[in-house]
Parts: structure tokens; C-alpha cells; sequence
């Protein structure tokens, strides 16, 4: 069976553009595969075959279907709904110079707006929480050893997920000044500084594995039981083992979820609290604007202006308001300009 446009072009997109022409990497190349496969169980359910999928169902009209789908059927987040759609809109960018004649179609689907999804508070942690994560790690073991050394470059760092299981020895300069070589998202790289406690957590590691020989100048730093690297899924098993143990042991202190990207949000945190400078901390977490770590800025003003409001409350007596003890509206209002001047 000859395969139908669609099929070619979208093969030629994976295989060919998004690696070699875009630069993307493996895992945005993941997930824009992940969300044509959700497209073509869209259509299929819908009846048309994904062998018989051409060019021609790419229609503004399909394309929202498909948004509204993944939210109603398969209970998709905006966030993932508006991850889905820059896959769509990224394919089909690259379709307008294979097929100018489709022009107007394409253009109505990059019309779609994003879906805005309602703004969350920032999770990170307080003092007392980071404390009792960090008391339930043991000392003895080498997974210890190593656990506690990731912890400690996640909250000490800032860095993501996906950068910490990337990182290989001979990315760790200890000498001072200590530093960390990150490499980021869209094939960017970075030096991070390491603090004081990072250097000895790492350090530890490092001679607790043998990492300190010449031969394991090029191997990962961070390994599973199978001395393979580790997966994020580790990381997130790391630090939800830690977290069970802190709410058990301190309930009414541990939050109801710290997650690795809690850490990074502490990290920020606390470098805006300590009045770093917001150019800095966007170069430490690798942002690529500065308008993206803004947001800790305004959840730290958020949280200091309810700190005053709290405190005002109990500074200002409390008083009822003029209008609850006029017996009318209208008196209220015939008296209220004199009450004021």
C-alpha cells in the first residue's frame, strides 16, 4: 500500500527536520510524536483510518476537535492540551513551504488561539520542610550517600530533572570555584555555581563510588542499582521515598507533595528571598527569558504583602463598616460625604 502525503511527509518531519534542520532534541522529539499519536486515535475514532490520513484532514475544524478531546476524553490538562497544539503547529509551519497551495487551510489552524489555563500558586518549600527531608536520608549506605548528594545539588542548584541525570563526572570541578557544568534544554549548556554543602555531598559520592579515577572520567554520576544511568522515573522515586517518610514523621510540617520541580522552585525561592538578582537566578535555572522567572518575584511579593495584611490586622482595630449601621441606604448616603471630610 503506497503510503498517503500525510504519512510521507510526517516520516520526513520526524526523521529528517525536527533532528537535523530544527535541533531539537530527543525528548521534544518524543513528545511531538506522543501528540501525533493522540491525533491519529482522534481520527480514528472518528472514522478515518490512520493509514488513509492525508493532508487534506489537517483542517482547523479537526485540529479543535482534537484539542477539545484531549481535555473532555482524555482528561487532559491545558498545559498538555497547549503542548499538543504547538506539536500540530510546529508540523504544519513545515508543511506551508511543501504545500503553498494549502496556505489558507494552515493559517486558519495556526489561528487557533492558546488556551489559557488559570494561574497556580507556586509550590516550594519553608525551612522546617527542607529540614526534615533532608533528616530522613540515612549516612551509612552508598545509595545514602548518593540520594543525599541529590537532594542536595536539587535544592542547592536549582537545576531540572532531566539536567541532573545528564550529568557526568568530568562535568564536577570541585576546586574552587566549584562549579557545575548543566546541560539544559535545547542543547544549551551551563555552569553553575555549587555551594559549600553541594561540594561535600559530591564529594562523598564521588569517593564512596570511585568516581575519582581516570577511567570514570565519562561516566554518569549519577547510577541505578544496575549501575546504569539513572532515569528521571529514579529521581522521582527518590524523592517521594524521602517525602513519604518527612510527612509521616512530621505531618504538620511536610507539604502534600514535593516533587523534583518543588526543589527547583525552593531554589528560586530562596534566591529571591536572599535579594539575588533576577538576571542571575534566570542564568542559574537556564531560562531563557527573563519574563519566566518574573513568576518568583511576584509570588514572593504575593507572599510578603499577606505576611503585612496579616500583621494590619492586628495593628487596625476592627471597626463595622458605616453602611451596617445606618438603618437605611439613603441616610447612609446623605451622611457619608460629611463623615469623611
Amino acid at each position: 500500500m503506497k503510503p498517503t502525503r500525510f504519512a510521507h511527509f510526517l516520516s520526513k518531519y520526524f526523521t529528517v527536520y525536527l533532528p537535523s534542520v530544527g535541533g531539537h532534541t530527543a525528548a521534544t522529539i518524543d513528545s511531538y510524536r506522543y501528540a501525533f499519536m493522540m491525533f491519529l486515535a482522534y481520527m480514528e475514532e472518528g472514522g478515518t483510518d490512520a493509514d488513509k490520513l492525508d493532508i487534506c484532514h489537517l483542517t482547523r475544524v479537526n485540529i479543535l476537535g482534537f484539542l477539545n478531546w484531549l481535555q473532555s476524553s482524555r482528561n487532559n490538562s491545558i498545559a498538555t492540551r497547549n503542548q499538543r497544539q504547538a506539536a500540530i503547529n510546529s508540523f504544519v509551519r513545515y508543511l506551508m513551504y511543501e504545500f503553498p497551495d494549502s496556505l489558507a487551510d494552515f493559517q486558519q489552524i495556526l489561528s487557533l488561539p492558546i488556551k489559557k489555563a488559570p494561574k497556580k500558586e507556586i509550590p516550594y518549600l519553608k525551612s522546617d520542610e527542607v529540614k526534615s527531608l533532608f533528616e530522613q536520608v540515612g549516612k551509612n549506605s552508598i545509595n545514602d550517600v548518593r540520594d543525599f548528594a541529590i537532594l542536595t545539588l536539587l535544592y542547592t542548584t536549582g537545576i531540572r530533572v532531566s539536567e541532573l541525570i545528564c550529568i557526568r563526572v568530568k562535568d564536577v570541578s570541585l576546586a574552587k570555584p566549584s562549579t557545575l557544568l548543566v546541560h539544559g534544554k535545547g542543547q544549551k549548556s551551563r555552569y553553575v555555581p555549587l555551594t559549600a554543602p553541594a561540594v561535600v555531598a559530591l564529594q562523598k559520592h564521588i569517593n564512596c563510588r570511585g568516581l575519582d579515577e581516570p577511567r570514570h572520567i565519562s561516566s554518569w554520576l549519577f547510577v541505578n542499582h544496575m549501575n546504569n544511568q539513572l532515569t528521571r522515573q529514579g529521581i522521582n522515586y527518590v524523592i517521594k521515598k524521602y517525602s513519604d517518610m518527612a510527612k509521616f514523621e512530621n505531618p504538620g510540617i511536610v507539604s502534600n507533595r514535593i516533587s523534583p520541580h518543588t526543589m527547583r522552585h525552593s531554589a528560586a525561592m530562596g534566591l529571591v528571598e536572599s535579594g539575588v538578582d533576577l538576571i542571575y537566578i534566570r542564568d542559574l535555572l537556564g531560562h531563557v527569558s527573563v519574563t519566566t522567572t518574573e513568576i518568583y518575584i511576584k509570588a514572593d511579593a504575593a507572599r510578603k504583602r499577606e505576611a503585612i495584611e496579616a500583621a494590619s490586622k492586628e495593628i487596625v482595630p476592627k471597626e463595622n463598616p458605616l453602611w451596617e449601621t445606618d438603618a437605611s441606604l439613603k441616610g447612609w448616603l446623605k451622611g457619608f460625604n460629611r463623615r469623611i471630610l
